[in-house]
């Protein structure tokens, strides 16, 4: 049955507002997030060995990554040793990046392995390094942890072992793209999936159908926009949380999204039915006034045919925006999404093309980072409630010797989402049972 909605007023205090978007190197929440691996780039962009160097930015500090001759990724402070050149510039030769400058070459894990401007007898060959982070390749993104590594401190070994870098490469697809705003907002707008009753519906004058033997994707739309206030179900596993959000659907069902939320920065999407595709997200701070969010969509069951990777390349699906150079969105906070005000007035509610484009109009249009001790939350919001303590609480702990559990429990993060139609008889972990043979998602 669905349960009555509660009356929901938390506001957030600046101060927390701080905690929660500031992620630079010595802030609660960057060391929280260095607990924890995340992308840094996507494998295709240094794919093959000896490569180009690639510049890296991530939580405010500028890096490099390279892709040795075997195939291994390091990931490196930019600047040598010997006289500070940046080693963006360098040649990526025999299993090392050689500084251009004095030719000072560095290993991945930063070790100095050749000074040929040095004396023999000078002393210190062998004896420098430069800062460098463990590095994996999974899931076609290639992955860095810079947290502690002391042996007390329990490094986490892998990368959390999402279904998208389980299944074969031929299953998947991946991208990434620019974020004009922190990475918090962007994410919450991932989580709240009321939204959809608006921001992505045709404009107020175009007819829904009504026809109750429609396609399912127009019943779909149908029921979403007949019931913008679905009513929310939370409940906790190992990684972080599931939510269930349902709406009135024909007769006596009711029509489930359910998302996933993983610490400390991922999310699956509400949308797929039973046979179709699934989505998630990544979010990485590049700085706390941009992210990059990683985009990754799955088969369990076949390969994903080359009309499908076609169409992602377009930004299709609605998970995937269009993308000009460097990842960048052709429609963007500076053209303003190229919004279209005729097409807004008689055919879409946002006259912007494209459901991404239109969350990260939404995300970007509250400032670079949101002054959430202003805002007004409401009943529907109860997952971005529930994030905010998930980090706030994850920080807090870390803060009193505890490190996040979640960070050192990969297979956790083995987990699906998407959409049900099923009787409002059903608690929701029955529905959650019956969907996914999990109350939690989990994959086994």
């Amino acid at each position: 049955m669905r349960t009555a909605h509660a009356t929901l007023i938390i506001v957030l205090s600046a101060a927390d507002n701080e905690l929660l978007t500031r992620t630079g190197a010595g802030t609660p929440l960057g060391d929280y997030f260095r607990r924890f691996w995340h992308p840094i780039a996507l494998s295709r962009e240094m794919a093959e060995p000896d490569s180009p160097p690639l510049r890296v930015k991530i939580m405010g500090e500028d890096l490099v990554a390279f892709r040795d001759t075997n195939g291994r990724v390091g990931l490196v402070e930019p600047r040598c040793a010997h006289r500070g050149a940046n080693l963006f510039f360098g040649r990526n030769e025999a299993c090392g990046l050689r500084c251009v400058y004095h030719g000072w070459k560095y290993d991945v894990d930063g070790k100095c392995v050749d000074m040929p401007n040095v004396p023999a007898d000078a002393g210190y060959h062998g004896k420098v390094s430069i800062k460098a982070y463990p590095t994996r390749d999974f899931g076609d993104m290639v992955w860095a942890y810079l947290g502690p590594r002391e042996p007390h401190e329990n490094m986490p070994a892998e990368p959390p072992q999402l279904e998208c870098g389980i299944v074969p490469a031929s299953h998947r697809y991946v991208s990434k793209r620019l974020i004009d705003c922190n990475w918090a907002q962007s994410m919450e707008g991932a989580l709240d999936t009321a939204h959809f009753s608006f921001l992505h519906m045709p404009a107020p004058g175009v007819q829904s159908n009504e026809n109750p033997n429609a396609a399912a994707d127009e019943n779909r739309l149908r029921w979403l926009r007949h019931d913008p206030l679905p009513q929310f179900t939370v409940k906790e596993h190992e990684a972080g949380f599931v939510i269930g959000g349902s709406r009135r659907a024909d007769n006596d069902q009711l029509y489930w999204r359910i998302t996933q939320f993983m610490l400390p920065s991922h999310s699956l999407t509400p949308a797929a039915m039973p046979g179709e595709t699934y989505f998630g997200y990544t979010w990485v701070p590049i700085t706390d006034e941009s992210c990059w969010i990683y985009v990754y969509g799955w088969r369990t069951d076949r390969p994903l045919t080359a009309d499908e990777r076609a169409t992602f390349d377009k930004g299709g699906y609605g998970q995937l925006a269009e993308l000009g150079p460097g990842y960048v969105p052709v429609r963007h906070r500076g053209n303003d999404y190229l919004i279209d005000r005729d097409d807004q007035k008689h055919r879409s509610f946002t006259g912007i093309k494209g459901i991404a484009e239109q969350d990260q109009m939404a995300w970007e249009s509250q400032g670079v980072i949101m002054d959430r001790s202003h805002e007004r939350l409401s009943p529907t919001d109860v997952g971005i409630v529930r994030f905010r303590r998930a980090i706030l609480d994850g920080v807090r702990a870390l803060q009193a010797g505890n490190a996040p559990a979640a960070a050192g429990n990969p297979g956790a993060y083995r987990l699906r989402s998407g959409g049900a139609v099923e009787s409002n008889h059903l608690s929701f972990e029955q529905m959650m049972q019956q969907r996914f043979g999990s109350t939690t998602g989990s994959v086994s």
